[in-house]
């Protein structure tokens, strides 16, 4: 049991609040395969130890004042009520890949529970073989609690350096910016970019603008099977040649990669829907720095890295398929490039925020909620990119080979969410199940990247 002095209630901040409603209640799984077996008390340690004093949002639950405003309420902590180690039926296999996967369904269909700090962890003391782990840590945290930004700093503020544990951990460097001279015409076409763009986000969360029906995208939201996940693992070397011959980033790449992979199977599953309406929302950090911050940082009123959920949603338009496209797959990569290099110029992002905010004002924070659900709604798919170490790190001294996250709640069928770590991107496709075939869906992101990749040798 963890007993402190409490202070009094902290203000929830509005997309916070729009993430814990009856429109939307939306959380964050991060799934870490560790290299050895499971010790639960040296995990235990740790959280009560590390990650509960980190932030009092991990010791609070969510309540409302008279006047109906959200609050963090500080509360004591019992460990054990957030640890969960699940007991599967089948004993003496030497993998336990099926029964993970029956499990993660489990996780991602249950709600958390409001009467307690909006956070859980699961020790998964069986071995798989997909990955070759010897057991699983999946950290379960609701989304009002923070973004990805936040929530992954807090999760690193946890772990060492397995090769030096007193070294910093290290992340990729970012790319310096432009210089003024050369931001001139860009901010002449800022301006006509985001009247477009701020016109279409008005209407994605208006229902005058919406996705065809397809095979990623179900007529009824409500549509739920359960929650599956198949994820890969692709070399950042690999995405060189791509980069250097087309001069495009790792992202133009993997975003077309990725737009390839979705239409491909959506024609094998139905051929007219290769010329579907179909977007991807994309989640966009907020903050002008990139690299993360120590959580103390992170708290200051006034941070550059602030904590909270400063994130805005970016549309692609998906690209349609066409016999062109199919026989040079390089036009997906350029044509997400030339999408992404649009965007970067509006000013469409902040100015939906300035909406929404208008929206909790006057009608209040459902409201508001139901017109970030719509907005997502709308849309057919979810991408969702987290930074991480390079060096391989150990969570309460267990190494950890691989790991990647998802966000469950959303009203789409499709999350993509991609990882860096160790020199590699991870990337993840979250589907609900009996709408989706992850595994079918997986297979066609493999053939959208050897596509690309045997295009990009043929220059």
């Amino acid at each position: 049991m963890s007993e402190f002095e409490k202070d009094a209630p902290m203000a929830v901040s509005p997309m916070s609040s729009y993430l814990n409603t009856s429109a939307l209640n939306v959380f964050i799984i991060v799934v870490f395969e560790l290299e050895i077996p499971i010790d639960e008390s040296k995990i235990m340690q740790v959280l009560g130890d590390v990650f509960v004093p980190l932030n009092k949002r991990f010791s609070s639950i969510m309540i409302e004042d008279k006047k109906g405003r959200k609050q963090w309420k500080q509360v004591d902590v019992n460990l054990k009520e957030h640890i969960k180690i699940p007991i599967f039926a089948k004993k003496g296999l030497k993998f336990y890949d099926e029964e993970f996967d029956e499990y993660m369904s489990k996780i991602g269909g249950e709600k958390l529970a409001q009467d307690k700090p909006l956070w859980e962890v699961h020790l998964i003391k069986y071995p798989t073989r997909k990955n070759n782990a010897a057991g699983t840590s999946v950290v379960k945290l609701h989304h009002s609690l923070g973004d990805g930004y936040t929530l992954m700093g807090s999760l690193l503020s946890c772990v060492k350096r397995v090769d030096d544990p007193s070294i910093p951990i290290t992340f990729p460097s970012s790319h310096a910016t432009t210089s003024s001279i050369k931001r001139l015409p860009e901010s002449i076409f800022s301006m006509f970019k985001s009247a477009s763009d701020f016109g279409w986000n008005i209407l994605r969360g208006s229902n005058f603008i919406v996705d065809d029906q397809s095979p990623i995208r179900p007529e009824n939201k409500e549509f739920k099977h359960g929650f599956g996940i198949s994820n890969v693992t692709l070399s950042l070397d690999s995405f060189k040649e791509v980069k250097n011959k087309l001069k495009v980033t790792t992202n133009d790449t993997l975003v077309g990669m990725i737009f390839l992979g979705i239409r491909l199977y959506m024609e094998a599953k139905s051929y007219e829907s290769r010329k579907t309406q179909t977007t991807a929302i994309v989640m966009l950090n907020a903050r002008k720095i990139r690299a993360y911050k120590s959580v103390q940082e992170m708290l200051q009123t006034n941070s550059e890295s602030s904590w909270g959920n400063r994130f805005h949603f970016l549309h692609l338009p998906i690209p349609k398929l066409s016999d062109a496209n199919t026989s040079n797959p390089l036009d997906f990569v350029l044509e997400a490039h030339k999408i992404i290099i649009g965007l970067r110029y509006s000013l469409a992002l902040p100015l939906s925020g300035v909406i929404l905010g208008m929206l909790d004002k006057l009608q209040g924070t459902e409201a508001a909620a139901k017109h970030v659900y719509k907005t997502v709604a709308n849309s057919s798919a979810i991408i969702s990119h987290v930074v991480g170490p390079v060096e391989q790190v150990a969570f309460a001294n267990h190494p950890i080979k691989g790991f990647y996250f998802t966000a469950i709640g959303p009203p789409t069928s499709l999350t993509v969410t991609i990882l860096s770590y160790m020199g590699n991107l991870r990337i993840g496709f979250a589907v609900d199940k009996g709408w989706i075939d992850e595994h079918h869906l997986l297979s066609c992101f493999e053939t959208a990247k050897e596509m690309i990749f045997n295009a990009a040798n043929k220059i």
